[in-house]
């Protein structure tokens, strides 16, 4: 698949989201991309360790900790803080198998995440926002945009 194939997939298919860093301001993207999707119907699981609840929903301090499936894991963190989140993603797809695919936020790369989640069979987004390409390749049926406009 190409990376426009793969997004699509990825925004078409799956619908629980774990959302490293998530940020409890509103002014932030680590805010206002998942405000946005949860807006579009799908499920958010903030994983930051120092709030309790973000955007009315239980903020967890790892990915593990997240009982519920967790099909992506969305980052935003900066590119020399991701590797640890990607081996916790692909630890819980090992022994779990929810999560299907790893995404950087827009301006974060790591190349050795990207390995590891593709060797680990899941797929991989770098620098992109998540927003951004759902409403660039908005889903079909989709008709809200979530105050976007």
């Amino acid at each position: 698949m190409d990376l426009d194939e793969v997004i699509r997939h990825i925004l078409q298919t799956y619908r629980h989201i774990a959302v490293v860093g998530m940020s409890r301001d509103p002014s932030k993207a680590a805010y206002g991309v998942p405000a946005f999707l949860m807006r579009q119907g799908y499920v958010i699981y903030p994983v930051n360790p120092h709030a309790g609840e973000i955007l009315g929903r239980r903020a967890y301090a790892r990915i593990l900790d997240i009982a519920d499936p967790v099909e992506v894991v969305q980052i935003f963190r900066p590119s020399d803080q991701v590797l640890p989140f990607v081996e916790e993603a692909v630890q819980r797809s090992q022994t779990r198998g929810d999560v299907r695919a790893v995404w950087l936020q827009e301006g974060i790369r790591n190349e050795a995440a990207r390995a590891l989640a593709e060797a680990a069979g899941l797929l991989f987004v770098q620098d992109r926002c998540m927003l951004q390409e759902w409403l660039r390749l908005r889903p079909p049926n989709s008709s809200r945009y979530g105050g976007v406009s």
